[in-house]
């Protein structure tokens, strides 16, 4: 793949995208129009048409300290809801991490410019989850979970997340909104379900903690591995859980944390699960293993309904990423190539190379969404990789 990764950046530079034989605009419209192709079949090939023809645009980072930039390379890079925030993990030289917010509404001008805020939180903290959180209102915070040090304990942290933009009212300057001192967390989840209302969820060592940030009552829940990815379902009241065991089951929120009743669904990988993805009608569920295996479960029936093929990971911590609004599923391998597939049918639509040789160091990190900068932007990929940030946008 590494070796193939010059002449792929060279195709993509020059705009000569390759597709199936016949998987042109002109044929399918004329076929549609005959007859000759179902509807569902079309919207399905145009939307691998557009997906396989996204062009590689980088994205210019406009600073207020432009030196600061030369050397800060992206660890991690998590979208808001409505994609016109980016929140990042730096790496800085004295090999700690800082923590900031960029804004992306640049990215609906032809420019392609994103913002980064003045504003940065450098606790020299290791964090080793985090998400969004909407306590105030949508995306309104950040919950970060940190590691424990020898004289400072691991904790979880709901940050405002105008602690990093300055939009907070008056002169003075929004501090930690609470703090819940924790064990060292894999995982973490925010709730949009109005069963577990204002609270998160922390996967542990053989352990699900539930906390109310409101009232700080927590729950405790046991299990026999630990847990790497958490997920909250918005209409059903569970909240799903994949452990380093490869099983998946899910917390039914109604009931307490007494007895067995609380497990409601059990699914199996074969390896660690690292990602989970539920669909919005909590029907179905996508989640990854440290083994490259992605597939889609039907909640319903307990069972796998299509497998995405293609997949690298041997050991590491990736994410997966999924859009029901394009009907895509992407996801970043060990060695460096993002792969893109279609969500309902696991075809694999197109297949990104990074623009730098395949490292541990070097793995990008990106966000898909249909809105890339706002309710104006255009579906596309955005990549983080060393110090750089490129958009690969539809046609």
């Amino acid at each position: 793949m590494e070796s193939q990764r010059p002449r792929l950046l060279e195709e993509a530079d020059k705009q000569k995208k390759i597709v199936r034989v016949g998987l042109n605009a002109p044929s399918m419209l004329r076929k549609n129009q005959l007859g000759f192709l179902r509807f569902a079949n079309y919207c399905r090939l145009a939307r691998e048409l557009r997906v396989s023809c996204m062009q590689r645009k980088k994205v210019q980072i406009h600073s207020w300290d432009p030196s600061s930039l030369a050397s800060d390379r992206f660890n991690r890079i998590l979208a808001n809801t409505n994609t016109d925030q980016l929140f990042t993990v730096n790496q800085v030289e004295a090999g700690g991490s800082k923590y900031g917010i960029i804004t992306m509404r640049g990215l609906t001008t032809p420019e392609l410019r994103v913002y980064p805020h003045k504003s940065l939180y450098v606790p020299n903290r290791k964090v080793n989850s985090m998400c969004w959180a909407s306590l105030n209102h949508l995306d309104s915070h950040l919950l970060l979970c940190f590691v424990g040090l020898a004289d400072t304990p691991s904790c979880a942290v709901l940050l405002p997340a105008s602690l990093f933009t300055g939009s907070y009212p008056g002169m003075r300057r929004p501090g930690m909104l609470c703090s819940f001192q924790i064990p060292d967390a894999w995982s973490c989840a925010w709730s949009l379900n109005i069963h577990a209302y204002h609270c998160f969820s922390t996967g542990l060592s053989q352990q699900v903690l539930l906390t109310n940030v409101v009232t700080g009552h927590q729950q405790s829940f046991g299990t026999s591995s630990d847990v790497l990815a958490q997920q909250f379902a918005i209409i059903t009241p569970l909240l799903f859980n994949g452990c380093r065991s490869g099983e998946i089951f899910g917390i039914d929120l109604r009931c307490g944390n007494q007895g067995r009743g609380w497990k409601a669904i059990c699914l199996s990988h074969d390896s660690a699960v690292t990602s989970l993805q539920i669909l919005q009608e909590g029907q179905c569920l996508v989640a990854s293993d440290m083994t490259g295996t992605i597939k889609l479960w039907d909640l319903r029936a307990t069972k796998c309904v299509t497998q995405y093929e293609g997949h690298v990971n041997y050991s590491a911590y990736l994410p997966l990423h999924v859009n029901e609004e394009e009907g895509v599923v992407a996801a970043v391998g060990q060695d460096c190539y993002t792969r893109i597939w279609s969500l309902r049918h696991g075809h694999l639509l197109t297949t990104i190379p990074s623009p730098y040789p395949a490292s541990e160091d070097d793995i990008p990190s990106v966000a898909f969404s249909s809105r890339l900068g706002g309710f104006r932007g255009a579906p596309g990929l955005l990549m983080a990789v060393r110090e750089d940030l490129y958009c690969f946008s539809y046609g």
